[in-house]
């Protein structure tokens, strides 16, 4: 008897873009396993941002192909967006709705959601990311950390089978930044999702990658596991890990590896 192949739910070959003659990306191959979580790294302008957006659809690429799902994004981006959740750096709720109805907008413009389901659904996703009691706050009454858990609940309450985060734990002190890495691994663990991870904090990576994908000026130059990416020897990456090492030392976080 043998293995299963395991099943590819992003696959990405040859892509390539450019704004305005410059070029963001180039030739960047790679594949995501379903239920693997993707850190993808790399410098300010590296084409990080740009990557996640072609494979939701907001950026159709210059070239190259791009499946999610087995739907290629570039020729049915709407189609493609359907197997998709997006959780966006800054939460990007709607400041006049309160917690419990940011969960529920996607599911209220759906046709076929009874008000029974929505409530279910909303209630389900407010204990997957521990936010039990909250559920009349406005975005304005909650912390950072709070509101990315909200901009989570929110993507999950479609039913995506992949689910896109740009700089999850930025702007978050180290207890809430880890909370977070734990609720995007326990996601994973409950719901099957598989997910794509921007972030610049190699701690955050360390914590949450089955892969990591480093890009530099716009060429994919590692993608591997996160202990091969630790002792990659490449100038940009040691600097990196360096530098994480440095940080953690000053907080008190240091571990000698």
């Amino acid at each position: 008897m043998t293995a299963e192949s395991p099943v590819v739910a992003i696959r990405v070959e040859g892509l390539s873009h450019e704004f305005e003659g410059r070029r963001v990306l180039e030739d960047v191959s790679f594949t995501v396993e379903e239920g693997q979580i993707l850190v993808v790294m790399g410098a300010s302008g590296g084409g990080k941002t740009t990557l996640l957006r072609c494979l939701s659809g907001l950026l159709s690429p210059s070239e190259g192909l791009v499946e999610v799902g087995g739907v290629d994004v570039r020729k049915e981006p709407e189609r493609a967006r359907e197997r998709l959740g997006f959780v966006f750096q800054y939460a990007a709720l709607f400041d006049y709705l309160n917690v419990e109805e940011n969960i529920a907008f996607g599911l209220r413009r759906k046709r076929g959601s009874t008000s029974a389901q929505i409530r279910e659904t909303t209630e389900r996703l407010l204990r997957l990311v521990h936010l039990e009691g909250a559920e009349k706050k406005l975005p304005s009454e909650l912390s950072g950390g709070m509101r990315k858990r909200v901009g989570l609940a929110r993507a999950l309450a479609m039913t995506p089978d992949i689910v896109l985060y740009d700089e999850p734990t930025s702007g978050l002190d180290p207890v809430t930044a880890y909370s977070i890495d734990q609720l995007i691994v326990d996601t994973r663990r409950e719901l099957g999702v598989t997910s794509v991870v921007v972030s610049h904090d190699l701690t955050s990576v360390m914590r949450v990658a089955d892969r990591v994908a480093f890009l530099e000026a716009g060429r994919l130059t590692f993608f591997g596991a996160p202990e091969e990416f630790r002792k990659a020897r490449r100038d940009a990456i040691e600097e990196l890990v360096e530098k994480a090492r440095a940080e953690a030392f000053l907080s008190g976080t240091f571990e000698s590896q």
